[in-house]
């Protein structure tokens, strides 16, 4: 039985104290112990960022890329063995910024794997400049006369691009959040999750008390998750914020359509008869 005490990693995350980051954290290892899943079966796949370095404060697999490119590195892991359970994380800069087009394809492909954005609307670690998802008008260090441009909507455009689970989550509300990264790993295909994580330092504008205030849960008002229509019309509401799974249908996934890897992972099949002694020439 796999607990969340076991998935310490024994280093500290040294995010500023307040940080949406730790309600994340906690999240995603609380999801891992519910669905006993094993340490060792799991990679944990980031780019670069405050959150990015969350495959070093938890203890499974994971793998540290370049900044955007998070989900690269979480297909070849998936496509290598896709008997592991792969999680990819990254902020909304790193995902919705350089790494956008990334993240449509992966969209569209139904990988079988998770995918979190940390979406604090700015660059944090870069010490506040505005993001793909920073709203438009908002003053930061990169646009002190507002930002001009009107913001990305990661659970709109991870709708377009064909994404069979689609969610939003709030690091505030750790239980909720919980539940919706366990329903995400759990669902077979890509399953993706906007998550608001209250940047304290640089979002003073954007603090808990009004994530609170404007967020409402999806499951309590009724929604139809295999509705695609009613999905995007949640991701399109400004006035109130919409938590909960927005989205989620079942569709033949990637791997099964690659016939040698749909039964036996790439990573457990027998090459001691393979010879490459031909290509090693060619290339050499």
């Amino acid at each position: 039985m796999t607990t969340v005490a076991e998935l310490n990693s024994g280093h500290m995350p040294q995010w500023c104290p307040g940080c949406g980051d730790f309600g994340i954290l906690i999240a995603l290892k609380g999801a891992l112990a519910k669905l006993n899943i094993s340490p060792e079966e799991t990679v944990v796949v980031s780019g670069v960022g405050c959150g990015s370095k969350i495959p070093h404060f938890i203890k499974t697999c994971g793998f540290e890329g370049l900044h955007g490119r998070s989900l690269p590195p979480a297909t070849g892991i998936h496509l290598a063995n896709n008997k592991l359970t792969v999680v990819a994380i990254g902020g909304d800069g790193d995902g919705c910024g350089i790494g956008l087009g990334h993240f449509m394809h992966t969209m569209r492909r139904n990988l079988d794997f998770t995918y979190i954005i940390q979406d604090n609307e700015i660059y944090g670690l870069t010490v506040g400049q505005a993001s793909a998802t920073t709203k438009k008008g908002v003053i930061t260090k990169s646009t002190p006369h507002g930002t001009p441009e009107d913001p990305i909507n990661p659970p709109l455009m991870a709708l377009s691009a064909g994404a069979t689970f689609v969610a939003r989550g709030f690091a505030g509300d750790i239980p909720h959040l919980t539940d919706l990264i366990a329903q995400a790993i759990s669902h077979r295909g890509i399953a993706f999750i906007d998550c608001f994580q209250p940047c304290v330092t640089w979002r003073k504008d954007l603090p808990y008390d009004l994530y609170q205030k404007k967020c409402y849960k999806l499951e309590k008002e009724g929604h139809d998750t295999s509705n695609w229509d009613a999905a995007v019309a949640r991701a399109r509401e400004t006035e109130r914020w919409p938590i909960g799974v927005f989205y989620k249908i079942d569709k033949p996934i990637y791997t099964d359509q690659i016939p040698f890897i749909k039964d036996t992972p790439i990573a457990k099949q027998d090459i001691s008869n393979v010879n490459i002694d031909k290509f090693v020439e060619e290339f050499l």
